[in-house]
């Protein structure tokens, strides 16, 4: 029993070491390979760099690739997106938890059923509707296609909206407010956590997504954060210690973001987890 005692202890701890290695060690390479010459990079990948004060790499990702280009870009989609998953998310929210109607089954339903389908299987349909609409190449598109509530938010929204008493809602109906008085001014401001949580989700997914920029904005103008790093990658070999202060830098402001906030996204999430 001694021996056990000893053992299992000890796998745990050696679980985490390996486990904190394997997720530390790439940002070690990415950190101290952005500091790094072409040359230094190559011949001594994962040493420290000769000086901290190297900062030609993180020149030319804002020269050549037009870093500052992409995060204006990514900056307006991502504020109309959010502003307008928030409204739509919020309505769609406050009309299925608080209305009884026939579709309500069917519209939940719905939003399950789109959240299980394969994003890829559907990029044919949604490629043409886009070209048709006249957004293809244009930042409209992925504002429009990020702009729609998704399950995730809904369920977020749902959970705040069931821990919010119906008294509230009747006492102002009976005063004579409007239900989108009703919504605006009394349920959606009650609605603040469960929207912080909903922003800091929607900009790291917005911010990280490769797939819609690089499909829907092919345009050298229209590079986001995610696709401006195609700069540094030619048909022959890519500038490695470029992409590492590149990575650097746009790794930043979602690491700050979710470090200062990440309270909001476990307590809006698990908000109305368990019933009191």
């Amino acid at each position: 029993m001694r021996i056990r005692s000893a053992i299992v202890p000890t796998i745990q701890y050696l679980s985490l070491l390996i486990a904190s290695f394997v997720v530390l060690f790439p940002i070690y390479t990415i950190f101290v390979g952005a500091f790094k010459t072409r040359t230094e990079y190559y011949t001594a990948r994962f040493t420290l760099p000769e000086s901290f004060l190297n900062f030609e790499n993180f020149q030319l990702v804002f020269e050549r690739g037009k870093l500052g280009l992409g995060f204006w870009n990514i900056g307006v989609i991502i504020v109309i997106s959010i502003v307008g998953n928030i409204i739509l998310g919020t309505m769609t929210a406050y009309a299925l938890g608080r209305f009884n109607f026939k579709l309500k089954k069917l519209i939940m339903g719905m939003y399950l059923v789109a959240a299980v389908i394969p994003l890829v299987t559907t990029q044919v349909a949604t490629f043409s509707i886009i070209k048709a609409l006249g957004l293809y190449n244009t930042l409209g598109a992925p504002v429009v296609l990020y702009l729609g509530a998704d399950v995730i938010q809904i369920v977020i929204y749902l959970q705040f909206i069931h821990s919010i008493p119906k008294a509230i809602d009747e006492s102002a109906y009976l005063e004579g407010a409007s239900l989108f008085t009703i919504y605006w001014r009394m349920i959606f401001p009650l609605l603040a956590p469960a929207t912080a949580t909903v922003i800091i989700l929607k900009f790291i997914a917005i911010y990280n997504d490769f797939y819609i920029p690089f499909l829907y904005m092919p345009s050298q103008d229209l590079r986001v954060v995610s696709t401006a790093i195609y700069a540094f990658v030619g048909p022959n070999a890519a500038r490695m210690e470029i992409i590492s202060a590149f990575i650097l830098v746009v790794f930043v402001p979602t690491a700050v973001l979710f470090l200062f906030l990440q309270r909001y996204v476990f307590s809006g999430v698990t908000s109305g987890a368990v019933k009191q």
